[in-house]
């Protein structure tokens, strides 16, 4: 037995291209999943004080859903720091401009606040269409997780034990 703690080296690590469709998933947890992975959480060989995480290309941006009232409800606020300059906007005002800032916004809130943070951003690639052009990386699609497929798959594992 190893009493070592595993601490990942640069050369160690092989980021990976992930496609996720955000076509009818809610923002807040697909923003969730995608932080997951540019954070290199979904790996064993997770370090924190490294850039581990993989590349996140968002096809479909446009097409992403909220919940109840949140389009209307939900505000960004900016100032121009020119005197009476704060401006605002709603979700779904937002979504009519720029629909991969909304995204990018949400995922950039769930990153560390530090020079690692805005690395990991910037792996991550939004595209309003379903057309992207990081075909070369050859991108692995990123299954996200829905609520029939982790009922059937606990109902798997309860049969499983049993």
């Amino acid at each position: 037995m190893n009493p070592k703690t595993y601490s990942a080296r640069r050369e160690d690590l092989e980021p990976r291209w992930y496609v996720i469709d955000a076509q009818g998933q809610v923002l807040g947890r697909i923003a969730t999943q995608i932080a997951n992975i540019l954070h290199g959480k979904h790996k064993p060989t997770y370090t924190p004080h490294m850039n581990c995480g993989d590349y996140v290309i968002v096809i479909n941006a446009d097409k992403v859903a909220v919940t109840r009232n949140r389009a209307d409800s939900k505000v960004y606020y900016w100032h121009s720091q020119y005197p009476g300059g704060l401006k605002s906007e709603t979700l779904r005002q937002a979504m009519q401009r720029h629909p991969d800032r909304v995204i990018k916004r949400a995922v950039r809130g769930m990153l560390p606040r530090t020079r690692l943070g805005e690395d990991m951003l910037e792996r991550l690639k939004i595209y309003s269409g379903p057309n992207h052009p990081h075909q070369a990386q050859k991108p692995e699609p990123w299954v996200l997780p829905t609520a029939e497929r982790v009922l059937a798959e606990q109902a798997a594992s309860a049969e499983a034990q049993q």
